[in-house]
C-alpha cells in the first residue's frame, strides 16, 4: 500500500477533529475563558509560576509529552503490521488523548497549577489523591529511567550526536537569558538566531567524528548515562525559564521540522508498507512483543494515541505557565493531535522496511534464527550507513534507518544515507531528552508530594533547597534503573504502567466534570476509561503471566506464586510494580464511583460548579 495515502488521511483527520470535536470541548465542555485570571498571573513567582507566550509554551508542552513514545512505540507495535497501530493513532489521540490532555490542564488551571494528586484530593477524596500520588512516583521513575534508556543506547559510540545534542543546552541558556532577562518578550530575535544556532550545531556535528575531537565526544553507555542524569538534575533545580522552558522550544523546531520533512519526503517518494496491513503474528508469538494485537497494541503504542504521563505535564508544568485560558485549546488538543501525527510517519517509516530486515534489526539474533526469514536489504543498508544494524532491539535503530531511507530518496539527497541515519538518532535523542528535563521537574514535586503524607510539613517546603533536595532523590531513583535495566526489559512494564495512570487521569476527570456541573458531557471521559480500564488491566495481568513469569511456569512451577517466587530479582520488581499500579487504579475506581453516586443522588456536594469572582481578573 502507498504511503501517501496514510499521511493524507491522519493529516485531514488531525485537522478536522482540532477544528470541531477540539473545539467543542473547548467551548461547552471545558468551558474556556480568558476573563479567568490564571495561576501563571495569580501566583507568579518567577521561578515555576510564569506567564508565557502560546507558542513557547506550546514548544515547551509538545517537546515535553512527545518523547520517544510516538516514535517508538508504533516501531515496536508494527510488528502486527501497519492497519492497527494506524487506526489507533487515528482514534485514540482524537477520542481518548486529546479528551485526557485538555480536561487535565484546564483542572489545573482552575486548581491553580495543582498536581494531578492534589487534583483527585480536592475532586474526589483523600484516598484517591495519596493512590494517584504513589502511582505517579511509580510510573514517572520507570519512566524516565526507559527514556534516559534510549538515549543512551541512540549516543553511545556517537560523536555527531552527542555534540550536536550538547551544544542544544547553551543556545537555550543563552535565548532564556536574552528573552526574560535582556530583552523581555523579544521571542522573535531569540527564535530565529536559536534555530540558526541549531542548524549550524547538526550541520558541524557530522564534521566531529572525522576530526581531532572526536574522542571527546565519544563515550561509552555509562558514562553518557551520568551525564544524563546530571542534565536532569541541573534542569530540574534552575527556572522554568532559563533552561527548560526555551530548551523544549528550541528542540521543537527541529522536532516539528523533521516530521514535516519527513512527511514531505513520504509523500515525494511514496514508499510502498512492505509490512502486511495485518501480520501473522497479530494473533500471539511475535518476536518483539509476545502477546496478541489484543491488548498489547493498545499498550505499545501509548504516546500519540493517549498516555497518562501527559496528565502530568497537564498538571505540572505547564499549567504555571498558562497565559490565557483559550490558550488551553491549542497547547492540549492541538498537541496531541499533532503527536498522533508523529506516530503514524514514524510507523510509516518502520514499515517502509522489508519485514526480514525489520524484524532482523527488533531482535536479537537467536530470536531471528528461529523466525527462518532471509535478509533482503540489511547488508547493503548497514554499508551505506556504516554501522552493523543487526540485533539491535528497541525501536530506535529501526526508526533512524526508515527515516534516512526515506530521505535519502528525496531529490539530491542520494548518497547521503549515512547523513541522515545519524541526523535521525540525533533527532530521537533530543525528542527523549525534553521528556528527562520536563519529567524530573514533574517528579521532583510528586516526591515532595508523596513524603508530605508522612511528614506535612514537607508540603509547605519552600525555595532553593528542597528544588535541590527533592530532585536528587528523583535523578538517583530513575537513575538506578538506567544504569541497571535495558529497553526490551522494561518496556512492556512502562506500558502498561503508562496507560494505567491514563485511567486514573480520566477518571479523576470525569469527577472533574461532574463536579463542574457538566454531568451531561461525562460521557467524553467516560467512554475511554472504560476501554483503557478494561484493555490496560488484562495486560498487566498478562505481562505478568506472559511476559515475567512465562519461563517459571514453562519449567513446571506449579503456580503462580511459585513461579514469582523462583523469578530472579528484576522479574519480581516488575511484577509487584504491575499489581501495586494495578491495585490502585481498582481503589481509585472504586472511591470515584462513589463519589459519582453520591453527587448524582445529592448528597455529596459539587466542588467546581463555579468560578469565585476573585478568580477572575
Amino acid at each position: 500500500m502507498p504511503a501517501l495515502y496514510l499521511v493524507i488521511v491522519s493529516a485531514l483527520v488531525a485537522i478536522i477533529a482540532y477544528r470541531t470535536y477540539g473545539a467543542f470541548l473547548a467551548a461547552r465542555v471545558a468551558t474556556l475563558d480568558d476573563l479567568r485570571r490564571t495561576p501563571a498571573h495569580a501566583q507568579r513567582d518567577g521561578r515555576d509560576y510564569v506567564p508565557t507566550n502560546r507558542w513557547v509554551l506550546f514548544g515547551h508542552h509538545f517537546a515535553a509529552i512527545a518523547g520517544a513514545g510516538p516514535l517508538i512505540g508504533p516501531v515496536l507495535a508494527a510488528q502486527f503490521g501497519y492497519m492497527p497501530g494506524f487506526l489507533w493513532l487515528l482514534v485514540g489521540s482524537v477520542l481518548a488523548g486529546g479528551v485526557h490532555d485538555l480536561v487535565i490542564l484546564t483542572a489545573s488551571v482552575r486548581s491553580g497549577g495543582r498536581s494531578l494528586a492534589n487534583i483527585a484530593r480536592e475532586q474526589v477524596s483523600p484516598l484517591t489523591g495519596g493512590a494517584t500520588a504513589v502511582a505517579i512516583v511509580f510510573v514517572m521513575t520507570v519512566a524516565l529511567a526507559v527514556m534516559g534508556l534510549v538515549v543512551v543506547n541512540s549516543l553511545k559510540g556517537s560523536p555527531w550526536g552527542v555534540f550536536s545534542i550538547g551544544c542544544t543546552i547553551p543556545i537555550a541558556l543563552g535565548m532564556g537569558l536574552w528573552s526574560y532577562r535582556v530583552r523581555p518578550g523579544s521571542i522573535k530575535a531569540s527564535t530565529a538566531v536559536g534555530v540558526v544556532l541549531l542548524l549550524v550545531a547538526v550541520g558541524a556535528g557530522a564534521w566531529i567524528p572525522h576530526s581531532r575531537f572526536a574522542p571527546w565526544f565519544t563515550h561509552p553507555a555509562g558514562s553518557i548515562g551520568v551525564a544524563i542524569m546530571v542534565y536532569g538534575f541541573i534542569a530540574s533545580v534552575l527556572p522554568v525559564w532559563l533552561l527548560l522552558c526555551p530548551r523544549d522550544y528550541l528542540s521543537s523546531f527541529m522536532k516539528i521540522g523533521a516530521v514535516l520533512l519527513l512527511a514531505v519526503g513520504v509523500i515525494l517518494v511514496n514508499p510502498r508498507l512492505q509490512m502486511p496491513a495485518v501480520s501473522a503474528y497479530a494473533a500471539g508469538g511475535g518476536p518483539v512483543f509476545p502477546g496478541a494485537l489484543f491488548p498489547y497494541v493498545f499498550i505499545t503504542i501509548a504516546c500519540g494515541a493517549i498516555s497518562g504521563f501527559h496528565s502530568l505535564i497537564a498538571s505540572g508544568t505547564t499549567p504555571k505557565m498558562i497565559d490565557r485560558e483559550r490558550d488551553i485549546l491549542p497547547i492540549s488538543y492541538g498537541a496531541m493531535v499533532l503527536e498522533g501525527f508523529v506516530g503514524v510517519i514514524a510507523l510509516i517509516a518502520a514499515c517502509a522496511l522489508a519485514p526480514a530486515d525489520y524484524f532482523a534489526i527488533n531482535c536479537k539474533p537467536e530470536v531471528f534464527a528461529k523466525l527462518g526469514m532471509a535478509v533482503q536489504n540489511l547488508h547493503a543498508l548497514e554499508a551505506k550507513v556504516g554501522e552493523s544494524l543487526a540485533g539491535r532491539p528497541g525501536g530506535a535503530v529501526s526508526l533512524a534507518v526508515g527515516m534516512a531511507q526515506i530521505f535519502s530518496g528525496l531529490p539530491a539527497s542520494r548518497g547521503l544515507m549515512s547523513f541522515w541515519y545519524h541526523f535521525a538518532i540525533m533527532f530521537e535523542a533530543m525528542f527523549v531528552l525534553t521528556l528527562i528535563d520536563t519529567g524530573t521537574r514533574v517528579t521532583r514535586y510528586m516526591v515532595q508530594e508523596v513524603g508530605s503524607l508522612a511528614v506535612p510539613r514537607l508540603r509547605a517546603w519552600r525555595g532553593l533547597a528542597p528544588s535541590i533536595v527533592f530532585s536528587a532523590v528523583a535523578v538517583g531513583a530513575w537513575g538506578y534503573f538506567l544504569q541497571t535495566g535495558t529497553v526490551s526489559a522494561l518496556w512492556p512494564m512502562l506500558g502498561v504502567a503508562n496507560q494505567l495512570l491514563a485511567a486514573f487521569a480520566l477518571a479523576i476527570g470525569t469527577s472533574v466534570l461532574i463536579n463542574m456541573g457538566k454531568a451531561r458531557y461525562a460521557w467524553c471521559t467516560l467512554a475511554p476509561l472504560a476501554f483503557m480500564c478494561v484493555n490496560t488491566l488484562t495486560a498487566g495481568w498478562l505481562n505478568i503471566s506472559v511476559n515475567y513469569l512465562a519461563p517459571q511456569l514453562a519449567a513446571g512451577a506449579p503456580g503462580m506464586m511459585a513461579a514469582f517466587l523462583a523469578a530472579p530479582g528484576p522479574a519480581r520488581l516488575q511484577c509487584i510494580v504491575t499489581l501495586i499500579i494495578m491495585a490502585l487504579l481498582i481503589v481509585v475506581m472504586g472511591d470515584s464511583l462513589l463519589r459519582w453516586v453520591g453527587v448524582w443522588r445529592g448528597r455529596r456536594a459539587t466542588v467546581m460548579s463555579a468560578v469565585p469572582e476573585a478568580a477572575r481578573s
